[in-house]
């Protein structure tokens, strides 16, 4: 491999500085048209790409964010992480992915590698280690904002879905079908998410005069969602109804009704969710959930985290916005989808 190409050369190419160079491949800086064009022409031609991490080491700054997640077996992350990826890279940010481990409290490997990285902010997205490493973010200077998630710190920003208000709609919804008998099946405890979730569930319940029928631990995990709903259902007066607090669960609740139980939904036991992920409307589960505004969500935190970056002082803020309830077949069977098989071919 030859040697690496060096800014000196481009700009001897192009006929113009070495700070010239730097400007045109530095975001917002000032340089004409002109001579980020006569740039751009001399780079590509000699293959020039400019070293983003030693230009941070001379201008401390380094025009990277960091998206922090633990896992992405729940399908609302992917979805989550690329689209913050998008918005993020359009406001002109390089993003950088790390995985964090799942233990909660441990993260000290990612925080050192945010600190070599120097990033410039960080999106939180990880349920089990956001209060400890938000933490030791602010304590480095390093602005933060949570997604999905609120650790009710006000050092820190957080965007969430007003979970409460659509745990209300998701409960509300099943009662008006008649249903009484109204288990639910709970996160992660840890997560403001869950804390939330529940409390809408349990004070529509409480505002009916009813008990939940039973509280299962699924933890934010299709397995744990799955065995809980098959133990649960060997009771001799069984829940009518099931309303798991995200979809990656109630995906669980709907195969252990159906594999493990041979119970039928909605006849038999109506299934509803939270997140409305793209597997939701799937025919094969048709499920009744509340829908986050996954692409407003994006948009304020991006637009916190930069409004941060430039201001660091800035004081964060904690937002809720408003979902909205997708009623399909998983609960009622007017809304079922119908497939209409093709014919074959003669």
């Amino acid at each position: 491999m030859g040697a690496r190409v060096t800014a000196q050369e481009v700009a001897r190419r192009a006929g113009v500085s070495q700070s010239a160079v730097s400007r045109a491949f530095s975001p917002g800086a000032s340089v004409s048209e002109a001579t980020a064009q006569k740039v751009r022409t001399a780079a590509e031609a000699l293959g020039y790409r400019p070293n983003v991490l030693a230009r941070a080491m001379i201008t401390g700054r380094s025009r990277i964010v960091g998206v922090v997640v633990a896992a992405f077996d729940n399908q609302f992350y992917p979805q989550a992480v690329e689209r913050l990826s998008v918005a993020l890279q359009a406001e002109g940010f390089h993003v950088l992915m790390f995985m964090a481990s799942p233990t909660v409290g441990d993260v000290g490997g990612v925080m050192q590698e945010i600190l070599d990285y120097q990033v410039e902010g960080i999106v939180l997205v990880s349920v089990s280690i956001s209060s400890v490493l938000a933490g030791r973010c602010v304590a480095h200077g390093i602005p933060v904002v949570l997604f999905n998630r609120d650790q009710g710190d006000d050092r820190l920003a957080a965007v969430t879905t007003d979970n409460e208000a659509g745990s209300r709609a998701v409960t509300e919804h099943l009662l008006t079908l008649g249903r009484r008998r109204i288990a639910f099946v709970a996160g992660f405890e840890g997560a403001s998410t869950q804390r939330d979730r529940e409390a809408g569930f349990r004070s529509t319940m409480d505002a009916a005069g009813l008990e939940p029928a039973a509280r299962l631990d699924g933890d934010f995990s299709y397995e744990r969602a799955f065995a809980a709903t098959a133990a649960s259902f060997a009771r001799s007066v069984p829940p009518d109804a099931v309303f798991a607090c995200s979809d990656h669960m109630a995906f669980g609740v709907i195969d252990a009704l159906r594999s493990r139980l041979s119970l039928r939904v909605p006849e038999d036991v109506a299934v509803a969710g939270f997140d409305d992920v793209p597997l939701a409307a799937w025919p094969a589960y048709d499920l009744t959930t509340y829908r986050q505004p996954l692409d407003a969500m994006v948009g304020r935190t991006v637009a916190g985290l930069v409004a941060r970056i430039a201001d660091p002082v800035a004081a964060p803020r904690r937002e809720r916005l408003p979902g909205g309830l997708v009623v399909r077949g998983s609960t009622d069977p007017a809304r079922r989808l119908h497939v209409v098989p093709t014919r074959s071919s003669p």
